[in-house]
């Protein structure tokens, strides 16, 4: 066989891998892209769940999660661990003592906390735990988990 057979094989191959390339990134926009609208329509759903979910933790001890306000944008971090697609949604808290409990009478409790909510993204929907990193906004938390969030654009 002639070399430009061989320099033609390779030219194809080349072309072929650029192409699949350019897919696979097509696809993980649309997915980024999917994310971000699911998480705008279903804020006060998601806003609902992690209530639900971070008091049932039960963290922290003495106090009751009363209400969380989602900012209607998230930021998006793919957690090189996984894999997995997740959001960070800057969040106000609020919380009261519980009666009888070790917090109670003390006036700090009344105060808002803020937080970065984390959400994971499955099967094309959003999932949460409750997990909430405490006095970091969403930028914070990205910049302080550098080896364990990836920034998604």
């Amino acid at each position: 066989m002639e070399w430009y057979w061989y320099a033609g094989g390779f030219a194809f191959g080349a072309l072929l891998l650029l192409i699949a390339r350019a897919m696979r990134g097509a696809g993980r926009a649309f997915r980024i892209e999917q994310a971000r609208e699911s998480f705008r329509l279903q804020r006060e759903l998601l806003e609902a769940r992690f209530l639900d979910a971070a008091a049932s933790t039960g963290k922290p001890k003495g106090l009751e999660w009363k209400d969380v306000e989602l900012d209607p944008f998230i930021e998006l971090v793919r957690d090189r661990a996984s894999g997995e697609l997740l959001g960070l949604s800057a969040a106000t808290i609020k919380f009261a003592a519980i009666a009888g409990g070790p917090m109670e009478g003390i006036e700090a409790v009344d105060n808002l906390r803020y937080a970065s909510a984390v959400f994971i993204f499955r099967k094309s929907h959003w999932h949460t735990d409750g997990r909430a990193l405490f006095n970091m906004h969403p930028e914070e938390a990205i910049r302080h988990f550098v080896g364990q969030f990836e920034r998604l654009t």
